[in-house]
């Protein structure tokens, strides 16, 4: 095996969202180690930070799930693997993971498939389908949660499963990095007075999410104790759902909190957004299969409310798993507005000391938990195990001595 081996990562677009932010970082990761990083995508607004970190970007439509198309991208990576010497595919996707498991067995190399998502399974032929993703020679799960879904659906030997939890950079997302003018660039964009506190859900717009549960807690506060100082702020993008905006809006202009709530759309600045906000929602009413924003906003020292399935649970540290003053916020039952707003009470009631200790406990368990720097470093020990390569322990070498 080379020493510098060349991988191929696949993904659909690079739009925004936990697995194309993975991808970017496993570029750098490759790059940084002395291989060759190609990522094939349809593109997308992150697409420069590919290029960014070294990685190079193969346009290719891989997002299809079109049968023909399908079939025309197993010819397309197996030329590529040919032409470019490719010495590894690693899928982030179920439609381009069929190519890449046929263009890597045409080829004769390792294929690995990276688990970013709960997938659902309604019927035989959606689980088919989803069964792509437990193929890999090397199946990456991203959470315990993850794990345990593959295993219990598809029969998967813990042999072939690897757990390596998503990561977060922890010095981007520390608040001492975030300057008061991006943060008050942010609030001026949104529209939210100096003083006036900000719940933040940060979350693409599409029900599974609990947007709609978010609105029917703020207006369960309103009932409650009135809303004049507070904001909830739905930044994610609508991709193409835009009736579904439209209908959160319609949501909330009914329950009597319209002026209450922001659609920002995409925001790029997420270290600023959680820097501003008082407290970060994740209130999802599908298991995640990791739950980036919740580890991010912990890095933030941002006090966050998950709901109690999937995998935040892992990362938010909450009775009765552990005690008040070890928890690191709330855990609430999904679907449950009335919950949901009895947590984010409590958050916003917080005192000053109180509040300061949960933002220390919640960066220190991050910092020695979800970072980018392991979840690099493990990937890249998968990769050595298929190809005798010592990518990570390059990897290694390369970090900063502390």
């Amino acid at each position: 095996m080379a020493a510098s081996p060349t991988i191929l990562q696949i993904i659909p677009q690079l739009e925004s969202g936990g697995a194309e932010i993975c991808t970017i970082q496993i570029a750098d990761a490759i790059v940084r180690a002395g291989g060759c990083a190609l990522v094939a995508t349809e593109g997308g607004r992150l697409a420069g930070e590919v290029t960014a970190a070294g990685g190079e970007i193969i346009t290719m439509p891989v997002a299809s799930k079109n049968p023909a198309t399908v079939l025309a991208n197993i010819g397309r990576l197996s030329r590529l693997v040919r032409e470019r010497g490719i010495a590894l595919i690693d899928a982030a996707s179920r439609a381009p993971a069929w190519s890449g498991l046929a263009a890597a067995r045409r080829t004769g190399i390792p294929f690995v498939t990276t688990f970013h998502g709960a997938y659902g399974e309604s019927n035989r032929f959606k689980r088919l389908y989803n069964s792509v993703m437990a193929r890999g020679d090397r199946v990456i799960a991203n959470s315990h949660y993850t794990g345990d879904l593959i295993t219990r659906r598809y029969g998967t030997e813990r042999a072939r499963l690897t757990i390596v939890p998503r990561g977060v950079d922890v010095a981007r997302f520390a608040r001492s990095s975030v300057t008061p003018e991006r943060i008050a660039a942010l609030r001026a964009a949104w529209g939210v007075a100096d003083q006036e506190r900000i719940i933040l859900q940060a979350a693409r717009l599409t029900n599974w999410k609990g947007q709609r549960v978010a609105i029917e807690a703020l207006a369960a506060l309103r009932a409650k104790q009135g809303l004049a100082g507070a904001v909830l702020v739905m930044a994610g993008d609508a991709q193409g759902r835009d009736a579904y905006a439209s209908g959160l809006r319609e949501l909330a202009a009914s329950l009597g909190v319209g002026d209450h709530i922001r659609l920002p759309g995409h925001v790029a600045d997420m270290p600023a957004a959680y820097a501003a906000a008082d407290v970060t929602l994740v209130a999802s009413i599908e298991p995640e299969a990791f739950g980036l924003a919740a580890a991010e906003a912990q890095a933030a020292a941002c006090p966050v409310i998950t709901t109690n399935i999937g995998a935040p649970p892992e990362i938010i540290l909450a009775p009765p798993h552990v005690t008040p003053g070890e928890a690191t916020g709330w855990h609430v039952p999904p679907s449950n507005a009335a919950a949901l707003a009895h947590a984010i009470a409590e958050a916003l009631a917080m005192d000053g000391t109180t509040r300061e200790a949960m933002r220390d406990r919640a960066v220190a368990s991050v910092a020695t938990r979800f970072t980018v720097t392991e979840m690099q470093r493990q990937t890249l020990a998968v990769y050595d195990s298929l190809l005798g390569s010592r990518l990570a322990e390059h990897f290694a070498e390369g970090l900063p001595q502390v």
